[in-house]
């Protein structure tokens, strides 16, 4: 399909620059916040799995601080608004600038998840991983890992220009609506262990 093999990157492309130069005003309002509120460094880098599991640093602002505490311990009341308003997200355009995320498309996750994943779920990297997903659209990180992954699979198998428009409205709501910030009993998302596997209530996972 067209769209899949090049309008769905000249899109990301258009839409990223704009949406960083709109941005802007407020990402270095956020960012020196940041610095004043927990110091060095103002961005927070992850290695993450791209698509077909090619390792990338994502990037986002700082919403915890540093230390071995859990989640709960280590996120400020800064960081909760961040969150809650996604703007920690924005830093992102440029991973999609760079070719290595799209504006829709599964949230990228840690390198290490991919030797958890079933056949099924490993299809979420055949495409470029998203600022947000189908996953996202149904409410965040109130999803649990099972249907999340199961979601991701279903939109690596069927991706159009239809679709990613409605998937960018449904994140749009979930945002509005403030749903979904964190998953029930946590300060943010469980670290995924596998199929079948439930985590304790407090471990630290992916920011």
């Amino acid at each position: 399909m067209w769209y899949e093999r090049c309008g769905k990157r000249a899109l990301d492309v258009a839409s990223a620059a704009t949406l960083l130069l709109l941005s802007a005003p407020l990402l270095l309002v956020a960012a020196l916040a940041v610095r004043l509120a927990m110091g060095r460094p103002v961005l927070f880098r992850q290695v993450r799995a791209g698509q077909g599991g090619v390792p990338f640093t994502l990037l986002k602002l700082r919403s915890m601080r540093a230390g071995g505490a859990d989640d709960a311990a280590r996120l400020t009341r800064l960081g909760r608004l961040l969150r809650a308003t996604a703007i920690d997200e924005l830093p992102q355009l440029w991973n999609v600038l760079r070719g290595e995320m799209s504006l829709v498309g599964p949230r990228p996750l840690p390198v290490e998840y991919e030797a958890l994943y079933s056949q099924r779920e490993a299809a979420r990297l055949h495409v470029r991983p998203g600022l947000c997903g189908l996953a996202q659209a149904a409410g965040r990180n109130a999803v649990p890992w099972a249907l999340r992954l199961r979601l991701d699979a279903n939109y690596a198998r069927r991706v159009s220009l239809r679709r990613d428009l409605r998937i960018m409205l449904g994140c749009a709501v979930v945002l509005l609506r403030g749903r979904g910030v964190a998953a029930a009993g946590h300060a943010t998302m469980p670290r995924f262990l596998g199929a079948g596997i439930t985590p304790p209530s407090t471990p630290p996972a992916p920011r």
